[in-house]
């Protein structure tokens, strides 16, 4: 498709001029002569077929037509000019956005960057959380990082990290709350829910206990809030291993059964998903192959 556009120097022209409002003011910040202003202006009119000034005696008053055209041809030159500064800047290719689900940012990923930007000074992350899967069509992430099956028609799809189920608590409440020695004493402990009941449901259909009403309880529509609501002592939470790996680590929670109250979702894992076209980009390929060296030296 053939652009129908009028040359860039009338644009410029036009738009000098009608911001000050004045051949000569405009002609001075282009570095040109009045009359070439004059010029350019009159060739754009011919090309648009319509006058864009009101020549008066001792002043220049823009049209109608032209108080519209000079708000959309600002607009744009003012895009032109920030696109070629940040390209000339290098920063169009340093800047990598990551569409994360928020609870991996904030337990996983955020805790990490620090070692990313160590490696690669040159390129910056810009996170953006969001629990839907992106459109890379219609938003402007390069890549994602997802929790599912891996099922991304039309997308590179690079496997991240496998997860475990298991319930924590703050080890203040497993020593001075009611004991849970067995997982059949989780009746008698308040338990914390993400937005669904199906976790603990499933997770205790798997250990074989009856007996405990999953109905109740606080709910959270976060996984990061769920796990923070377990490390203040509100209750009994089931995590996930990727999740509440660093709080484990740091002992601010605790496994009341320890590795036997385990289990795992067959098929489902993080991954790191991007269209076929960035996979090649230096920025996606930097950030992919530290993502694997840190789950390869221990996630």
């Amino acid at each position: 498709m053939t652009r129908e556009l009028p040359p860039l120097n009338a644009l410029r022209a036009f738009e000098a001029a009608g911001r000050h409002l004045s051949f000569t003011r405009g002609a001075e910040e282009l570095h040109v002569t009045q009359a070439a202003v004059s010029q350019q202006v009159k060739l754009l009119e011919k090309h648009l077929g319509t006058r864009l000034f009101r020549r008066l005696h001792r002043s220049l008053v823009l049209t109608e037509e032209g108080q519209l055209y000079l708000a959309a041809v600002r607009d744009a030159l003012d895009a032109l000019e920030a696109a070629t500064r940040r390209l000339s800047a290098g920063e169009m290719h340093s800047l990598l956005t990551v569409s994360v689900l928020p609870s991996f940012a904030a337990r996983w990923l955020v805790p990490r960057l620090g070692r990313f930007h160590r490696r690669h000074p040159e390129i910056d992350i810009r996170l953006a959380p969001d629990a839907k899967v992106v459109d890379f069509a219609r938003h402007d992430a390069d890549v994602g990082i997802r929790y599912g099956r891996g099922r991304y028609p039309g997308l590179r799809c690079d496997r991240l990290l496998e997860e475990e189920v298991f319930p924590v608590c703050s080890p203040a409440l497993l020593a001075g709350g009611p004991p849970l020695r067995a997982p059949a004493d989780l009746a008698r402990h308040t338990l914390l829910h993400d937005e669904s009941d199906d976790d603990w449901r499933t997770w205790l259909l798997a250990a074989g206990v009856e007996g405990v009403t999953v109905g109740r309880g606080p709910i959270f529509t976060d996984s990061s809030m769920l796990l923070q609501a377990a490390v203040d002592g509100q209750g009994i939470a089931l995590a996930r291993s990727v999740l509440a790996k660093d709080e484990l680590a740091a002992g601010r929670l605790a496994r009341p059964f320890g590795s036997s109250g385990s289990i795992v979702q067959p098929g489902y894992a993080y991954f790191l998903v991007c269209p076929e076209r960035a996979a090649e980009w230096p920025r996606v390929g930097a950030f992919r192959a530290w993502l694997l060296d840190e789950i390869k030296q221990g996630g």
